[in-house]
């Protein structure tokens, strides 16, 4: 079996390792490169004894342990929370990571979130993907990549999320509750309950399932189509 390279591409430090960190361990144990990108740090959230600056720091510091635990690699970009722009300089910045680093396959935030961030996160990647691909944008040199394909996954701020695929992902969830409880956030938060919202939707979509845990990813609109001469799966 051939090495694939995963890169889970989130709004903030911590959303992707919330909505498929399981999955992404799933992968990095199995010998696949996965990588955490997370646009902002998601600064904005601080608690009351830490500056914006302060928790940006402590957010990266985070980021790297749970990415450790998971077996990953993360990157965290210097663009501010809840101030993500869809513009060419942000696209032109992810299409050249996607050109060094050569992901096979991209997760990101479902289309449609009530958090402004997180609706702009698969805007940029799929921008992205099209310019890294395209031979015509030199970028300092780098060889034109595509990726083979753009899932979402799934977040507790992203509504209208129909999942298309679910991944049995017993064996590797308590290593994820591990990682992501290295997020001061996921653990203190007063507004949301992260740790709690996030295990027990480990433990639904495992029902579904008919697994222990499962987590679950979505294709982008359209993309689930199958065109042929037969039912898929059903051999006339």
């Amino acid at each position: 079996m051939s090495k694939q390279h995963i890169m889970l591409v989130g709004a903030h430090c911590g959303d992707m390792e919330l909505a498929a960190g399981a999955i992404a361990h799933k992968y990095a144990k199995a010998g696949h490169k996965v990588t955490f990108l997370h646009l902002t740090a998601g600064e904005k959230g601080n608690p009351p004894h830490l500056s914006v600056e302060e928790y940006r720091k402590q957010k990266i510091k985070e980021s790297e342990e749970a990415a450790k635990i998971i077996g990953a690699e993360t990157i965290t970009l210097d663009y501010k929370d809840a101030e993500l722009k869809i513009n060419d300089e942000t696209i032109a910045t992810v299409a050249k990571l996607i050109r060094q680093l050569k992901p096979n396959l991209v997760i990101t935030h479902w289309t449609d979130s009530i958090h402004p961030d997180h609706a702009a996160c698969p805007k940029i990647i799929e921008a992205a993907w099209l310019k890294s691909a395209l031979p015509g944008f030199e970028m300092d040199g780098l060889e034109p990549h595509g990726m083979r394909a753009f899932l979402h996954s799934e977040n507790w701020e992203d509504p209208n999320y129909d999942p298309d695929i679910y991944i049995d992902v017993t064996e590797e969830f308590d290593t994820y509750l591990e990682a992501i409880s290295k997020y001061w956030f996921v653990m203190n938060s007063k507004s949301f309950r992260y740790y709690d919202y996030y295990q027990a939707l480990g433990i639904t979509r495992g029902c579904l399932n008919r697994t222990t845990y499962a987590q679950t990813l979505k294709y982008p609109e359209g993309f689930n189509i199958r065109r042929g001469k037969e039912i898929p799966g059903f051999p006339v």
